[in-house]
């Protein structure tokens, strides 16, 4: 069954992935089942997507109740659920507006255009560089990659956008060094996930936030997999003792429903009027009503307590198996987004998980990314830690 879906997807399908040779045909809490009827351990979410599991109940409820009603008016309309969600977001963080998107990368985009058009309208032309970080992922599209450091998502895109320059993570020095008369923004993640799961020192992060606000620069802050509990907090960023200016959101923000969106505060969300940014689809009824069932439960369920209990009980696992295997070079993260940077090859590591049922990922060759659903628990992980086991014994450090 799976070899013949496979082989329909080779031929229909734009060729932009490396497929797990799966079929998933449904999903239950952290297990995924493809269509021979073999389940799977998740440990990638979607890559930290599904943060309350599969089709959890309260996020498939909300989107029903609401597709039996409305689907779409466009934002020319005031739409009750957009409103809903933009409330609940910002009374439970650090901003004054929301503006609504699909993905992570028309966040950031939207963050990019927010924060050059406040300068304008502040400082005038000649104020639109945006500082970005080496390791770092932001998007797909040209401007997110422009500012993404990472030249191999360059490769056969030039010329990319002007105005953006990169500084080594965590080096405020090399930061400080290159905030300019040039600069209206950073842009930054707390860790980067993409990058190899490199978490940000907290006394660097608290720097940048001085140093944004002497030289009144715009702190953003791409949370699009770190926030919505991932770090055992709402946000990431209360993790470091700091607010931004603007945060950017996708990802686990629907349950795996497509919405993004960004979080600014009131002086800086006001440089956007009508006119000046826009999605059609941004902020729909459906979108919307995934957010508040999304965001509801995470905030009412216990979901971020048990991140943080579960998260150590991981890390102290993974720990463990680092001391006993010389193939675990190092484990490093935050809450339940974790790397396991080991001495070889990534891929053919992830390949002996899936042969034992468990679905993970490798990102910068060597740094195996586990990002499970938030909801998991001792049991579910006392099977990935025997199994990991396994899978660690049969390799050659």
């Amino acid at each position: 069954m799976q070899e013949k879906w496979i082989e329909k997807g080779n031929k229909y399908l734009a060729n932009t992935y490396t497929r797990f040779p799966i079929v998933a045909t449904k999903g239950e809490g952290c297990w995924l089942f493809d269509t021979d009827g073999r389940r799977y351990l998740d440990f990638l979410s979607g890559i930290a997507v599904c943060n309350l599991g599969h089709a959890p109940k309260s996020v498939v409820e909300s989107l029903t109740h609401q597709a039996e009603r409305l689907f779409h008016v466009s934002n020319l309309f005031h739409i009750e659920q957009q409103i809903r969600a933009a409330e609940l977001l910002v009374e439970n963080s650090f901003g004054d507006k929301v503006f609504f998107c699909n993905s992570g990368a028309e966040a950031n985009e939207a963050a990019f255009k927010l924060a050059r058009r406040y300068s304008w309208k502040k400082y005038g032309e000649g104020r639109n560089e945006i500082i970005a970080m080496e390791n770092s992922f932001h998007g797909r599209t040209m401007a997110t990659l422009s500012a993404t450091g990472q030249g191999k998502f360059h490769v056969g895109f030039a010329p990319l956008l002007e105005g953006y320059t990169f500084v080594p993570f965590n080096d405020g020095a090399a930061l400080e060094k290159a905030v300019s008369e040039k600069t209206c923004a950073i842009v930054m993640e707390l860790i980067q996930s993409e990058g190899g799961v490199n978490v940000a020192n907290k006394e660097y992060v608290k720097r940048i936030r001085r140093l944004a606000e002497e030289r009144d620069v715009l702190l953003i802050l791409d949370e699009v997999q770190t926030a919505m509990g991932r770090t055992g907090t709402l946000f990431g960023y209360e993790q470091f003792g700091i607010e931004p200016d603007i945060v950017s959101l996708a990802k686990a923000l629907g349950s795996g429903f497509p919405v993004g969106a960004i979080i600014a505060k009131e002086q800086v969300a006001a440089a956007f009027e009508p006119g000046t940014h826009a999605s059609t689809f941004g902020g729909n009824a459906l979108a919307s009503a995934a957010v508040v069932a999304t965001v509801n439960t995470i905030l009412g369920e216990g979901v971020l307590a048990n991140c943080q209990k579960m998260g150590k009980y991981l890390f102290d696992g993974l720990m463990a198996l680092k001391r006993k295997f010389p193939l675990i070079v190092d484990v490093r993260g935050m809450g339940l987004l974790l790397g396991v940077e080991v001495s070889s090859e990534g891929d053919p590591v992830v390949k002996e998980f899936l042969k034992e049922g468990v679905i993970l990922y490798a990102t910068k060759g060597n740094v195996l990314r586990l990002l499970p659903p938030l909801i998991i628990g001792k049991e579910e992980i006392d099977i990935f830690l025997d199994i990991a086991t396994q899978v660690f014994e049969r390799q050659k450090p």
